[in-house]
C-alpha cells in the first residue's frame, strides 16, 4: 500500500483535516494486506477555485446606459453590482467592492469605457476593453453628495451634479476635478429666495455646447454659459421636475413634473412655458386646469427625419386608476399608446440611429428596464410589439425552490429537448433582429452537453441549455396543471399543509440516460413523468395514495385496507403487498371525525391533454391519518431500469413499482431496522402543527441567517456514540427527534456479506447517520415484468456515520464509478416491433466475478458521505477501509461524488463556506478552500456539483452564479469569456449644410479645455474629492493600446511616456485607504509624504 503525500494539500487545509487524514491513514494499514491498490491520478494541483458566470436578471437594477455604437447594455443594481450585455451570449458580471448601490452610468460611447456614480458618492472608470472589466480609477467625493452625472459624446469633461446644488467637473482621462465649478447661488441668483434643491438634470444645448441646462429640483431650470460664466435664462415653474430632454434643434426642452404634466420651453421664452400637457390627465370644462396626475419619473424628446416627434415618459397615470399595472406612454403625433408593464419601471432609455445629439434622432426601440424584467420596444412596428429577449432572465419567473446540475449528458438530449420546447413559444413579437448586438463571443473549448434543471414555487420546471458557459431556456414543465385549482382563498382545500404555494418543487430526480423524470413537490406528493415526442390525451391519470405512518402499534384503517405485515429483516421475501387506494379518494374521516385518508391536493378526474414533452406517468400522494397531515418528502430516487421510485420522509420509507402502479413497500422508519435497531425508542404520535411554507419563496428576502444558527439541519438525538447538534432546518426535515429518510440510491451490488454476486438494491440513509440495505427481486423482463410482482425485502445490513447520511455511490475494482442500471430512453407511445422488443432488455452493470481458483477478491467499494464524515466500504466484507472527518465544527450541505480528469472524486460544501474535494477510494484531502458563509437558506437549497469540475447556486432570487473547481477550466476561462469591446468606426458627424455653415446657424463646438483645464481653471480643492487608482490600471493601459486607439487610450498612454503614473507603493496605499470606511489622517500624510518623490514607470 503505497503512502500518500499529504503535503502537496493546498495551503487552505485545516488542522481538524490533517488529524483526520491520520486516522484514515491507520485504516489504510489494517486494510492494506487484502486491498488491491488501485492506482489514482487526481492531485491537488488539478484544483482551483473561480467563479465563471453569472445568469439571470440582474437583482434589484437601479440604473441603465447603452452605447449606441458598440451597441452594449450597462444595468447597475442596489448592491453595487454591474451587470455588461452584448449580442445573446456575450454578458458580463462585475461588482464594486464597496457594495454601494450604482445610481448612474455613463458610456464613453465607443471608447471601451464606462463610468459608474454609486450612493457612497464615488465615480468609478471601467475599462471594457478587457475580458473581464476592471476599474481604471475612482474618485471618492468627501463633501457633497452626487445626484446626477452627463458626459457629453465625444468629450473628456464629466459635469457631476450634487444634492447641494453645485456642479464639478471631472476630467475622465486623469480622473481628476477641474478648478470651474458652477456654483447654484451664481446660478440662480435672485430668482428664487430659497435653495433650489439637488441637481436632477445636465445636459449641453445640442447645437451650442458652450450651454449648460441645469434643471433643479425645485422647479428652476438654468441655461448656464460656460464661457461668461453666468446664466443666459432662467425658466421657473411650479411643480418639482423629475427629468429634463432637448429636441434636437436646440430651441426647445421639455420637463416632466411631479404632477403628471409635462412643460415644453422655448429656450429664449423664460417666462412661461410654450406649451402644458398632461398626457393621463381628465380634462374638465369650462377651461379649468386638469386634476393632478402621479409625477412623470422620465420624458424623453426623440425627432424623425420624416413625421412627427415621439414623446415617452415614465409614470403620470391619474390617481384614480387604483390597481392598475405601471405604463410606459409613447406619444407620437396625436396618437397616445399606453404600454402595461408587469413591474414597476426602474428606468428607460429610447435607443436611436444616432449618437450625435444635434441630428434627427430617428428612434427605433425603447429598453425599459423594470424591478424584474428587461423589456425592449419595437417603436417602427405598429402596435409596438416587443422583442423576443434572448437573454436568460426569467430564471426567477416564479422564485427557485431547487436546482439540479448536470455536465457531459447524452448528445441527444439538448435537441429533444429543445425541439419540444420549441412549441410553447408565444407569438406576436416584433420581426426584427435583437437590437443589442456588441461583442463577440469567446472561444469554445468545452464540447461537452451541460443541462440545469430549476425547480419553482408554482410548480413549474425548467430545463436549459447551460453549455460553453451560456444559458438558454430549452423546455418549461407546468407540473401543477394536474391538480384542480382553487378558485379563490374560501374555495381552498382545508387539507393543504402549507399556507402558500401549494405545488412548489422541493427535489427533483432525473435519469437522463432514459430521461425519466420524478418531482417531490412540497404538498407531500410525487409525481412521474416519461419524456415522449408524441401528444396524447390521458383519460384518467393514474394515481396512487399512500399512508406513510410513523407509529406502528394502534393504526386505525378504514375498512377494505390491509395494513402490510411487518417484514422481518434477513429473511423476508415476502412481497410487501398493500391495496392501492381507489381513485379518487373514497374516505375522507375515520370515525372519531378526523381527517383520514385524504391528499392534499385533489388530482383532475377530467381527461387531460399532453403535449410532446414530459408527460405524467404516475401521480402518488401522501395522505392525512388520522387528523394528522402527511410529513413533507425528504428524499426521492426514481430507476428507469428497475421501474421503480422510492421516496421517504421523517415518518418512513415508501417504493412503488410505476409500471404495475402498485405500492411495494411502506414502513415507517423504526421498522426498516426491524431487532437490529440500535436505538430505545418509544413510537410517539405525529405532531400535530401545521406546517411552514418551508420558506421556498424568498424573491423579496432581507435577512440573513447568523453564523450561530448555521448548525447541522436535523434532529437532536444522543448515543453511546456520538451527539448531534441541532437547529433551523435546512431541508424540510423535521424538527423533531424523528429518524428521517435523507439519501436513497439504487445500485447493483453486494447486500450481505456471503454474497458471491452483486445484485439489484436500494441503499437508504438516514439523518441519524444510518444506511440501510433493501434488497429488490425483480421479475425477468418483457411481458412478465408487468405481471409478476417485484419482491423487496430489508437485508439486514447496517452501517454507521455521524451525521445526516447526504450521499452515496459505488465504484468497481478499478476505482471507476458504477452508474445505477438504466434503460435507454425510447419513445412509448408509438407501438413497437417484436425485433425492438427483444432489444429493450433492461441494461445493468456488469459485475466482475472472480475466477474459481481464486479466492474472493473485494470488488466493489461503497463511497457514503454524511453531514460530518466520508466513509469508504469494501464490498462484499463491508470492512471501512478509508474514513475521512470533513468537519467538525461546521456541517455538509451537499456533497456529490462527480467525474474529473478521467477520473473521480468527492466534492463538499460545508456551512461554513469551505469548498472541499477529496480523492476516490482513499480520501484523500486535495482541495480546501473557504469560498462563501451560508448566509441565507436559498444557497443551501441550490448548491450542486456537478462532473467537470462545475457547480452552481443560486446567489441572488434572480440569478445563478456558476463556478468550477477545475484548474483547467480555470486556464481556459479566460479564452471562453466573450469580448465587450469591438473595434468600430464612429459614424460621420450630421452635415451642416452650406447655409448654416455660412449663417452660423449649426453646432456650435467649445474648447472645454481652455475653460476647464488648470491653466484656465485653476486647481480643485483638495479636501472635496480624493483620486483612487484602480486595481485594474496597469492591464486596462494594455487592454487600451491594443485595440482603437481612441481619445482615453491615447491619454493613459501619454501619462506613462510623461512618467506622471503612480508608483506601486502610492497605488497600494490608496486602494488601503479606499478600502477602510473612513480616511485617516495617518494615510492622508503617508501619501503626501510619497507625493514629492521622484515617480517611476511599471
Amino acid at each position: 500500500m503505497r503512502k500518500f503525500n499529504i503535503r502537496k494539500v493546498l495551503d487552505g487545509l485545516t488542522a481538524v483535516s490533517s488529524a483526520a487524514s491520520a486516522s484514515s491513514a491507520a485504516q489504510q494499514q489494517q486494510a492494506g494486506n487484502r486491498e488491491t491498490e488501485i492506482q489514482e491520478t487526481l492531485q491537488s494541483e488539478h484544483f482551483q477555485l473561480c467563479k465563471t458566470v453569472r445568469h439571470g436578471f440582474p437583482y434589484q437594477p437601479s440604473a441603465l446606459a447603452f452605447d449606441p455604437v458598440q451597441k452594449i447594455l450597462a444595468i447597475g443594481t442596489q448592491t453595487g453590482a454591474l451587470r455588461l450585455f452584448g449580442r445573446p451570449g456575450v454578458e458580463c458580471y462585475c461588482q464594486h467592492d464597496s457594495g454601494a448601490a450604482v445610481i448612474q452610468l455613463q458610456f464613453l460611447i465607443n471608447e471601451g469605457a464606462l463610468v459608474s456614480a454609486l450612493a457612497d458618492d464615488t465615480l468609478h472608470l471601467w475599462n471594457l476593453r478587457q475580458k473581464r472589466p476592471a476599474i481604471l480609477h475612482s474618485l471618492k467625493f468627501n463633501r457633497e453628495r452626487i445626484t446626477f452625472c452627463h458626459l457629453p459624446f465625444q468629450s473628456k469633461w464629466l459635469y457631476v451634479g450634487t444634492e447641494r446644488g453645485n456642479i464639478h467637473i471631472v476630467n475622465v482621462e486623469s480622473f481628476t476635478l477641474s478648478g470651474y465649478v458652477i456654483m447654484w447661488n451664481k446660478a440662480i441668483e435672485l430668482s428664487s429666495k430659497s435653495h433650489p434643491g439637488p441637481i436632477v438634470h445636465i445636459s449641453d444645448n445640442p447645437m451650442d455646447e458652450g450651454k449648460l441646462l441645469i434643471g433643479f429640483e425645485s422647479g428652476t431650470v438654468v441655461l448656464w454659459d460656460l464661457k461668461s460664466k453666468k446664466a443666459d435664462y432662467r425658466y421657473t415653474h411650479d411643480e418639482a421636475i423629475h427629468s429634463v430632454a432637448w429636441h434636437h434643434e436646440g430651441k426647445q426642452f421639455i420637463c416632466s413634473h411631479s404632477d403628471g404634466t409635462l412643460t415644453i420651453w422655448n429656450v429664449k421664452s423664460p417666462t412661461k412655458p410654450f406649451q402644458t400637457i398632461t398626457p393621463h390627465g381628465k380634462q374638465l370644462k369650462d377651461g379649468k386646469k386638469p386634476e393632478p396626475c402621479k409625477p412623470i419619473l422620465k420624458v424623453e424628446y426623440k425627432t424623425t427625419r420624416a413625421g412627427d416627434p415621439f414623446i415617452i415618459l415614465s409614470g403620470g397615470l391619474s390617481y384614480d386608476t387604483v390597481g392598475r399595472r405601471p405604463c410606459l406612454t409613447v406619444m407620437h403625433g396625436k396618437s397616445t399608446a399606453v404600454l402595461e408593464m408587469d413591474y414597476s419601471i426602474v428606468d428607460f432609455l429610447t435607443l436611436c440611429e444616432t449618437p450625435y445629439p444635434n441630428d434627427f434622432q430617428e428612434p427605433y426601440a425603447v429598453v425599459v428596464l423594470l424591478e424584474k424584467d428587461l423589456v425592449l420596444i419595437d417603436l417602427a412596428q405598429n402596435g409596438y410589439p416587443i422583442f423576443e429577449n434572448p437573454y436568460p432572465l426569467t430564471i426567477h419567473e416564479s422564485p427557485v425552490t431547487c436546482c439540479e446540475y448536470f455536465a457531459d449528458c447524452p448528445v441527444d438530449l439538448i435537441p429533444a429537448l429543445y425541439s419540444v420546447g420549441a412549441r410553447q413559444k408565444r407569438q406576436g413579437y416584433s420581426k426584427k433582429e435583437w437590437p443589442i448586438s456588441g461583442g463577440n463571443w469567446g472561444l469554445i473549448t468545452q464540447s461537452y452537453p451541460e443541462i440545469i434543471i430549476t425547480g419553482h414555487a408554482d410548480g413549474s420546471i425548467k430545463f436549459w441549455d447551460a453549455s460553453a458557459i451560456t444559458l438558454q431556456v430549452l423546455y418549461k414543465l407546468k407540473t401543477a396543471k394536474v391538480f384542480e385549482k382553487s378558485r379563490n382563498k374560501e374555495d381552498r382545500p382545508n387539507t393543504d399543509i402549507v399556507d402558500e404555494d401549494p405545488y412548489a418543487i422541493q427535489i427533483i430526480s432525473w435519469c437522463p440516460e432514459s430521461r425519466m423524470l420524478c418531482i417531490a413537490g412540497v404538498s407531500a406528493h410525487v409525481i412521474i413523468y416519461r419524456f415522449s415526442k408524441q401528444e396524447v390525451t390521458t383519460e384518467v391519470i393514474p394515481m396512487l395514495e399512500v399512508r406513510l405512518l410513523y407509529e406502528i402499534n394502534d393504526v386505525e384503517t378504514p375498512d377494505g385496507e390491509q395494513v402490510p405485515p411487518l417484514p422481518t429483516p434477513g429473511t423476508g421475501s415476502n412481497p410487501q403487498s398493500i391495496v392501492p387506494q381507489s381513485h379518487p379518494s373514497t374516505s375522507s374521516s375515520s370515525s372519531d371525525g378526523l381527517r383520514d385518508n385524504v391528499p392534499c391536493l385533489k388530482v383532475k378526474n377530467s381527461p387531460l391533454k399532453q403535449s410532446p414533452g414530459y408527460q405524467i406517468e404516475l401521480v402518488i400522494q401522501l395522505v392525512w391519518v388520522s387528523g394528522e397531515p402527511p410529513q413533507q418528502i425528504t428524499s426521492l430516487a426514481v430507476n428507469s431500469a428497475y421501474g421503480l421510485v422510492v421516496f421517504g420522509n421523517c415518518n418512513g420509507i415508501a417504493m412503488v413499482d410505476y409500471l404495475q402502479k402498485t405500492v411495494l413497500l411502506n414502513l415507517g422508519t423504526i421498522e426498516l431496522y426491524g431487532s437490529n435497531d440500535p436505538y430505545r425508542r418509544e413510537p410517539r404520535s405525529p405532531r400535530k402543527t401545521r406546517q411552514p411554507s418551508g420558506g421556498l419563496c424568498d424573491i423579496n428576502e432581507g435577512t440573513t441567517v447568523p453564523e450561530d444558527r448555521c448548525k447541522s439541519p436535523t434532529s437532536d438525538v444522543k448515543d453511546n456514540s456520538f451527539s448531534r447538534s441541532r437547529s433551523s432546518s435546512v431541508t424540510s426535515i423535521d424538527k423533531e427527534s424523528r429518524e428521517a429518510i435523507s439519501a436513497l440510491h439504487f445500485c447493483e451490488t453486494f447486500t450481505r456479506k456471503a454474497d458471491t454476486s452483486p445484485s439489484p438494491c436500494l441503499w437508504v440513509g438516514t439523518t441519524l447517520g444510518t444506511v440501510l440495505v433493501i434488497v429488490l427481486n425483480l421479475p425477468p423482463g418483457g411481458e412478465q415484468r408487468l405481471l409478476q410482482p417485484v419482491i423487496v425485502s430489508p437485508s439486514g445490513t447496517i452501517l454507521r456515520l455521524k451525521g445526516a447520511i447526504l450521499r452515496m455511490a459505488f465504484l468497481d475494482t478499478t476505482g471507476s464509478l458504477v452508474p445505477p442500471a438504466h434503460e435507454p430512453w425510447r419513445e412509448h407511445n408509438v407501438p413497437e416491433d417484436k425485433d425492438e422488443k427483444d432489444k429493450s432488455k433492461k441494461r445493468r452493470p456488469v459485475s466482475v466475478s472472480p475466477s474459481s481458483s481464486q479466492e474472493i477478491s473485494e470488488n466493489q467499494y461503497a463511497v457514503i458521505c454524511s453531514e460530518k464524515q466520508a466513509k469508504v466500504i469494501s464490498l462484499p466484507s463491508q470492512n471501512c477501509i478509508y474514513k475521512q472527518n470533513i468537519t467538525e465544527t461546521s456541517f455538509v450541505l451537499r456533497g456529490d461524488i462527480v467525474s474529473l480528469s478521467n477520473s473521480i472524486c468527492l466534492a463538499c460544501f460545508c456551512a461554513n463556506g469551505h469548498i472541499m474535494t477529496f480523492s476516490l477510494p482513499s480520501l484523500r484531502p486535495l482541495l480546501d478552500v473557504y469560498y462563501l458563509p451560508l448566509t441565507n437558506m436559498r444557497i443551501a437549497r441550490t448548491f450542486c456539483f456537478t462532473n467537470n469540475g462545475q457547480a452552481l447556486y443560486l446567489v441572488s432570487p434572480t440569478e445563478i452564479q456558476r463556478l468550477t473547481y477545475s484548474q483547467e477550466t480555470c486556464e481556459n476561462l479566460q479564452e471562453m469569456l466573450g469580448e465587450l469591446f469591438t473595434p468600430v468606426e464612429t459614424p460621420e458627424a450630421p452635415n451642416r449644410g452650406f447655409f448654416k455653415g455660412l449663417f452660423g446657424g449649426g453646432a456650435q463646438s467649445l474648447d472645454r479645455e481652455e475653460l476647464f483645464g488648470e491653466s484656465a481653471s485653476g486647481k480643485a480643492s483638495r479636501s472635496l474629492a480624493q483620486h483612487i487608482p484602480g486595481p485594474g490600471g496597469i492591464e486596462g493601459v494594455k487592454g487600451a493600446a491594443s485595440g482603437v486607439v481612441g481619445e482615453l487610450a491615447r491619454a493613459r498612454l501619454a501619462l506613462d511616456e510623461r512618467g506622471q503614473k503612480l508608483g506601486e507603493l502610492e497605488e497600494k496605499t490608496a486602494a488601503m485607504l479606499y478600502s477602510a470606511d473612513s480616511f485617516s489622517k495617518h494615510a492622508h500624510e503617508m501619501m503626501l509624504k510619497y507625493k514629492d518623490k521622484k515617480w517611476y514607470q511599471f
